[in-house]
């Protein structure tokens, strides 16, 4: 017997064909206009790390992936991608590393990467990447960059 995959106007079809009634709302008591099939999406996120005792840029950049590496793998979370944040030339518009010493310290922004699987909505994807990357990297300051819905395989 092999594994049938159903898209998700393909299950409501199927659901409405074979009269299939869908659960109230409790609230209001009404049943919801169609079926919800949940999503999933890409969550880009950008972290603010801080280096302390660092006199180079590239040094900079190497120890923040290094230690945020760490803390997500100890957390088994080797599935958020992790790499140098990009800041535009505000004169010529090219990216550049997102890095800055001042005083041997270094804040360097880092752009996390995490796909969120079976999510209601993008607001639903945003609030369990960061709860996820969040209880991971501690005291970071987090923000979600960009939402992307992955198109489900067929």
């Amino acid at each position: 017997m092999g594994i049938i995959r159903l898209t998700c106007a393909a299950l409501n079809q199927w659901r409405a064909s074979r009269a299939v009634t869908a659960p109230t709302n409790r609230k209001t008591g009404n049943p919801p206009d169609r079926l919800r099939c949940m999503g999933n999406y890409l969550v880009a996120m950008e972290a603010a790390w801080l280096v302390r005792d660092v006199e180079e840029i590239d040094d900079a950049i190497g120890v923040a992936v290094s230690e945020a590496g760490k803390r997500l793998n100890s957390e088994d979370m080797d599935y958020v991608e992790v790499e140098v944040g990009a800041t535009g030339c505000p004169a010529c518009g090219e990216p550049f590393d997102s890095a800055f010493i001042a005083a041997d310290t270094a804040l360097v922004g880092l752009a996390l990467e995490m796909e969120v699987f079976n999510a209601d909505s993008e607001e639903h994807a945003s609030r369990i990447a960061k709860s996820e990357v969040g209880g991971a990297l501690r005291d970071v300051p987090l923000s979600v960059v960009e939402i992307v819905e992955v198109p489900e395989d067929e």
